[in-house]
């Protein structure tokens, strides 16, 4: 017979786990089923994020960051020493350290909340029934009033690139035992371009290989256009409008042939990162008779509120609509855990800020210039560099800008656009102002400490109405 929970919650990454806990602290009795295991064979909780995602490369980027910035910048500040080495094994091995404290984070977290983990695959069946088949093979089921989908998702793998030693996914670019002399990336995405400053920063000839004609062209375009110049700078090999048809793997390394303007090409490279997006972890989630629908995507369906249409089942998280993001999962599975305990719950996919972790960081939040161009939005520009900020230049950090886009009548805050030192953190003053509806005006009216990175985003909202003072308006 089925145990019984208020919440089952398929999938403990971002959004499942979230869902759990926050569920299990408004008093719900509440389980969570996940399946991965850890490098050592034992579960490991955290989805893709935490262990082959967004905690390990930045684990990996803060590495080769010191070890680029030996070589690049400390000259600058007088600062000498012999040639500096990398022994990749023990950079690997602190990347493990990190990620297997913080899957050891989430299941003491699960212990402290009474949130009841199982440890295996589940799929929903009928009647909000989870089976769960356990690692060891056996089975068990359990009944939710409510259900949680959290599957999160996987990479997506070319059918003339398929993983394996020398072709490899995000989770093969964290592993590699040395550094690779010529690395290719198909993808300028956020996993190619991190994984690819990884192993730039260390000595790898990196060329990357896109398939639009733009740079980043879900970002500002001058935006893109700053990171293309100072990625060029850094030595990566961007190739845009390059159309990959076919690889193989010889004893010279892997072969990848693509079309671009000029016609046929082909380069030689010793791995290969495919990197060209992921798709909703879906496969045999759901059985016959569910109610549950996917789109042509294999997403599942859900309404604003995260509902499926089947009474008591929910999805979260990147297996449903919306930009595949931790910390839109995050909100995603606190607001569902709070709407079934019948409270008010709710996302902004609106304000849901986007960060790729290069260097210079990349961030952005609402409506680029183009859009609101082509949706025929009234709006005015401020922007502000880098290069005329005190504490920017006193760091030898003083490349990119920030940009506050605000509308021409009301001066509401429709987008923040960034690229720079630490501008992961700065992007959350262009949340927090549109969450508030807050205006141009407002944000320029704000003391920001001086001196400080911060002080570029109260310049750009001034120079929105050209009362910049560190700059001609």
């Amino acid at each position: 017979m089925a145990e019984q929970f208020d919440v089952v919650v398929i999938g403990a990454g971002p959004a499942g786990y979230h869902a759990a806990i926050r569920a299990a602290q408004l008093g719900l009795k509440t389980a969570c089923i996940d399946a991965a295991l850890g490098k050592d064979g034992k579960p490991a909780l955290g989805g893709t994020c935490l262990r082959v995602g967004c905690i390990p490369s930045k684990a990996l980027l803060d590495s080769s960051r010191q070890f680029w910035n030996m070589g690049h910048l400390f000259g600058d500040h007088g600062i000498s020493f012999d040639k500096p080495k990398i022994d990749v094994p023990t950079m690997i091995g602190r990347k493990d350290k990190i990620v297997k404290q913080f899957t050891g984070g989430i299941a003491q977290l699960f212990k402290a909340n009474k949130v009841t983990p199982f440890y295996g695959f589940g799929q929903l069946q009928p009647g909000n029934v989870v089976k769960v088949k356990q690692h060891d093979g056996s089975e068990v089921e359990l009944k939710g009033t409510n259900v949680i989908i959290a599957a999160g998702s996987d990479s997506i793998e070319l059918p003339f690139a398929k993983f394996g030693e020398h072709i490899v996914d995000n989770v093969g670019a964290l592993d590699f035992d040395k550094v690779p002399k010529r690395l290719g990336v198909i993808g300028a995405g956020v996993i190619g371009l991190e994984l690819g400053s990884v192993w730039n920063r260390l000595g790898a000839e990196v060329t990357v290989l896109e398939g639009l004609p733009n740079f980043l062209a879900a970002a500002d375009a001058e935006v893109g256009k700053v990171a293309a110049r100072e990625f060029k700078k850094q030595g990566l090999d961007i190739r845009l409008g390059c159309k990959v048809s076919n690889t193989e793997v010889k004893k010279d390394g892997v072969h990848v042939f693509y079309t671009d303007d000029k016609g046929e090409q082909e380069i030689v490279v010793d791995k290969l990162l495919v990197a060209v997006g992921r798709r909703a972890a879906t496969k045999g989630l759901l059985a016959e008779g569910t109610g549950v629908k996917l789109n042509e995507r294999g997403m599942i369906e859900v309404d604003a509120h995260c509902h499926t249409g089947v009474d008591g089942v929910w999805a979260v998280g990147d297996c449903v609509r919306g930009p595949m993001l931790a910390h839109k999962g995050f909100e995603e599975g606190i607001a569902v855990a709070e709407l079934i305990a019948g409270l008010p719950g709710h996302v902004n996919l609106d304000t849901i800020p986007w960060v790729i972790y290069t260097e210079p960081e990349i961030a952005w939040v609402g409506k680029t210039e183009e859009q609101l161009k082509a949706e025929g939005i009234p709006y005015k520009a401020g922007s502000f560099p880098f290069a005329a900020v005190g504490r920017a230049v006193a760091m030898a950090e003083p490349a990119g800008f920030v940009k506050v886009l605000a509308h021409a009548e009301t001066d509401t805050v429709l987008g923040m656009h960034l690229v720079g030192a630490n501008v992961s953190e700065l992007v959350h003053e262009g949340v927090l102002t549109m969450e508030f509806k807050g205006s141009a005006d407002d944000l320029a009216r704000i003391c920001h400490a001086h001196p400080s990175l911060s002080e570029a985003v109260h310049d750009a909202a001034m120079a929105v109405h050209k009362r910049s003072i560190h700059k001609a308006n």
